[in-house]
């Protein structure tokens, strides 16, 4: 009974959020096709591609296991995004000439403007979260009656296409996806454990991948989340008085810190969990 209860309420939870996956993209076609808004479109060409690496993927590697072929496609996600991140702040600070990189994050650039790439790049990192929802609810890649990861993207999802409505706030968002550096180690490590490389935690290789590992977990997630946390607060004077830009955005960052703090956790486990087993095969080889 208990069980079937608990089936029951996956169920509906999966119905709730794939209900409110199609208002979103309700929304984003009513916007695209009778607003004209054609600068939304890469959310579409977002879509597209992760679902087409979906489709390319299990041919490939000759793997059809949804959870693997899913995380693959995470991994080509925050690959692509931190890349493109990273040019992004690499092309603006040339444009600046070196003469006051520092403002590039002033109040007014982070709010008003929009760096070159930046709104294209968040429209199309919107467009894999809406492929990654849908995946995830049709191969049922969650558990729980609250799945953190279908509310982190629900989340996501409303911070971002209401930012890219308005047209502000982009700049803070691409900074925010700084943090898609660690996850390409994340998911690197969940791809190789998947693929069946669960014995060698003692090659220089994995030793290689978890420094790479905790180091951008520390600097390019908890880091950057906190600066970006810090500065909210320092310039809320600065936001119009009454608007929905600062509470959502620090309602959105207390969220990602939370879950930053979850996945710290998660990743001393496995890291112990992993350090013990190579512990004790070497005792068994002595």
């Amino acid at each position: 009974m208990a069980m079937g209860s608990g089936f029951n309420q996956e169920t509906r939870t999966g119905a709730f959020f794939m209900a409110t996956l199609l208002i979103w993209v309700f929304s984003v076609l009513w916007e695209i096709l009778i607003n004209k808004r054609k600068e939304l479109f890469p959310i579409v060409l977002g879509f597209i591609f992760y679902q087409s690496a979906n489709w390319v993927i299990p041919k490939l590697l000759r793997n059809r296991d949804p959870l693997f072929v899913n995380t693959c496609v995470s991994l080509l996600h925050s690959s692509t995004t931190s890349a493109s991140v990273l040019f992004i702040l690499v092309n603006q600070s040339m444009i600046s000439n070196g003469v006051n990189v520092n403002q590039m994050f002033e109040h007014s650039q982070l709010v008003e403007h929009t760096w070159p790439w930046a709104f294209t790049a968040l429209c199309f990192s919107c467009g894999y979260f809406a492929y990654d929802q849908l995946d995830m609810l049709l191969n049922r890649l969650y558990s729980g009656w609250i799945p953190s990861i279908l509310l982190h993207h629900f989340l996501l999802l409303i911070c971002f296409t209401l930012a890219l409505y308005r047209n502000v706030t982009i700049n803070y968002l691409i900074l925010t996806l700084i943090c898609e550096l660690h996850s390409v180690f994340l998911h690197m490590r969940k791809v190789r454990r998947m693929a069946g490389f669960r014995d060698c935690n003692g090659s220089i290789f994995v030793k290689v991948e978890w420094v790479l590992n905790w180091a951008t977990f520390v600097l390019a997630r908890v880091v950057s989340h906190i600066l970006i946390t810090v500065k909210l607060i320092r310039d809320a004077s600065k936001f119009d008085k009454g608007g929905v830009e600062l509470p959502l955005a620090l309602f959105g960052m207390a969220g990602m810190n939370l879950l930053n703090t979850f996945l710290g956790i998660d990743l001393f486990k496995a890291y112990r969990r992993e350090m013990n087993s190579q512990r004790s095969r070497q005792n068994h080889h002595d």
